[in-house]
């Protein structure tokens, strides 16, 4: 029997010590775990304020996108996980950066991430 999902090899992207996957891919479909403004290359957050966290974080899956044979436009469904109901407005400008034509689903709940630095932190579903 064949496993239901392949986890790709990002081991030259980015590394983690938490016990999760950055992508799996099921299928057609990849699934992409909640991206938060951290530089690949350093580890760190990219910074103190919500802007540039939050054009790392839809970097982050760009980069994972293009790593596993699929784009940001291929995107279907997002969960963006916000802190501040004050940057919703950037979020959208943003979301048009990131997402041009045809933007995918989103669901945008306001909540209290896991660190306080944090502003924000995507996920999403793509197909390839």
């Amino acid at each position: 029997m064949s496993a239901i999902h392949k986890i790709p090899d990002i081991s030259n992207i980015t590394k983690s010590n938490i016990p999760y996957s950055h992508i799996v891919r099921a299928g057609d479909f990849l699934y992409i775990s909640g991206q938060a403004g951290i530089d690949y290359n350093t580890g760190k957050l990219v910074g103190d304020e919500f802007d540039s966290q939050a054009k790392q974080a839809f970097q982050n899956i760009s980069i994972l996108l293009e790593h596993s044979g699929s784009d940001m436009s291929k995107v279907i469904k997002t969960t963006v996980w916000l802190c501040d109901t004050n940057n919703f407005e950037k979020l959208n400008e943003l979301y048009t950066e990131f997402f041009p034509n045809n933007p995918p689903a989103r669901s945008t709940p306001i909540v209290g991430l896991p660190l306080k630095e944090l502003h924000i932190s995507v996920e999403c579903i793509a197909i390839t």
